[in-house]
């Protein structure tokens, strides 16, 4: 009994404590209530994310490929008579232009046989010259019955017979002074030569390929559009309306090159579902050269309206589907899904599923779920959440008066 004495007497004192601490907190909050001030239980924010406005502005629609530099004109150089080469008239890889001798083969036996083709159409035209004298005598005997009609007619048909003989005479002295011409290979074009294919002193027979030259005051870039691309600009290049190309090479920056499209082909190839098309460009000065790689810019129909555009980080995909979350007046993400279009300056078209000024998640779409609360930080549409955040002036000051206050303390010890 005493020690159930004892241990009652050491609870007395720490009821009467915690009985003080009741009243004390009941008259806190009597007065909390009495300034006109509740306690609040926080509200549950969700997670933390950055969302940025749709912007909505005028845009050049483009769409890019990869495509070749072809040459408008490509000429396979070759002799067209047998013989050997006596002299190459050019370096390999140098500009040529049209009527430039490249090579020059053995004149000699060919001008022989022009010789001998034109002393022998010159006896046969001697020969039927004689017979139209002969047949015009006749005429005048004819005429007093001094010979017969046969005679007459035998003349003339000698003469038609000798005639044409000087005629096929004449004929094969063209065909040798062509063979003679023949030995001097000239360039049938202006543009740049390749190396010789064979060289000083070889025998080459007629149509052996010597060498080859392409075209470069103008080129062609080549590639393949896709089935929407074709939908768009086909029927503008059909009419004849201008389309405009641009094309840039591996080691340039954006795309230089300004060309219009010149061909779409007639159909779309069923395995790959693309379109062979082909722009043409100016190249004046030459750094366009055939078989390049070349990136392609097409322009798209549509251009010069206004369109909507967000940043790709925003953009999320759902198997074959393309969503953003818009973040509602309630703050709660809703998921919407999106068609989009080809990147402008930086950000992704959107064709529809968006309207102007909706707000969306651009940063933290990994910590949204479609109708929960999210706590929105708003930023702007081209926000990089990488960079480095720039330092505050207010900061800056601070820094400053405490340093100026570290030296005057240090002076004055």
């Amino acid at each position: 009994m005493k020690t159930e004495k004892n241990f009652t007497a050491m609870l007395r004192p720490l009821a009467a404590a915690l009985v003080v601490a009741g009243v004390a907190a009941v008259s806190l909050a009597g007065c909390d209530t009495a300034n006109g001030k509740t306690a609040e239980a926080p509200a549950a924010g969700g997670p933390p994310i950055s969302a940025a406005a749709v912007v909505e502005k005028s845009v050049t629609e483009t769409q890019e490929f990869s495509g070749r530099l072809e040459a408008i004109e490509r000429v396979e150089i070759r002799s067209r008579v047998s013989g050997f080469i006596t002299a190459v008239n050019f370096k390999p890889g140098s500009l040529v232009k049209k009527g430039d001798v490249l090579f020059q083969i053995d004149a000699r036996p060919y001008q022989a046989e022009l010789s001998r083709a034109e002393a022998a159409a010159n006896s046969a035209r001697a020969k039927a010259d004689l017979a139209k004298l002969e047949l015009a005598r006749a005429e005048k005997l004819l005429a007093d019955k001094a010979i017969a009609q046969r005679e007459y007619d035998e003349k003339s048909s000698s003469l038609k017979e000798l005639d044409a003989n000087a005629r096929a005479a004449s004929a094969q002295a063209e065909a040798a002074r062509l063979n003679v011409a023949y030995t001097q290979v000239v360039s049938p074009i202006n543009g740049r030569v390749s190396k010789a294919e064979i060289t000083l002193g070889n025998l080459v027979d007629a149509s052996a390929v010597l060498t080859s030259v392409v075209s470069l005051d103008k080129i062609y870039a080549s590639f393949d559009g896709d089935e929407d691309t074709y939908l768009r600009v086909g029927s503008s290049a059909a009419k004849g309306q201008p389309v405009t190309v641009k094309v840039g090479l591996a080691n340039e920056t954006g795309f230089p090159h300004e060309g219009k499209l010149e061909f779409v082909d007639n159909q779309l190839d069923p395995r790959s579902g693309s379109v062979r098309m082909r722009a043409t460009f100016t190249n004046a000065d030459n750094v366009l050269v055939p078989g390049l790689f070349a990136r392609v810019q097409l322009e798209g129909a549509g251009s010069g309206k206004p369109a909507l555009l967000i940043n790709d980080r925003a953009v999320g995909t759902d198997q074959n589907r393309k969503f953003v979350f818009v973040v509602g007046a309630d703050s709660k993400a809703e998921y919407r899904p999106v068609t989009l279009g080809p990147q402008i300056d930086g950000l992704r078209v959107v064709r529809d599923g968006l309207k102007p000024g909706e707000k969306i998640v651009v940063n933290g779409l990994q910590r949204v779920r479609p109708g929960s609360p999210v706590t929105a930080e708003i930023v702007k549409m081209d926000f990089d959440p990488l960079a480095p955040a720039p330092a505050k002036p207010e900061a800056k000051k601070d820094e400053k008066v405490a340093a100026a206050s570290t030296k005057a303390g240090t002076a004055s010890k």
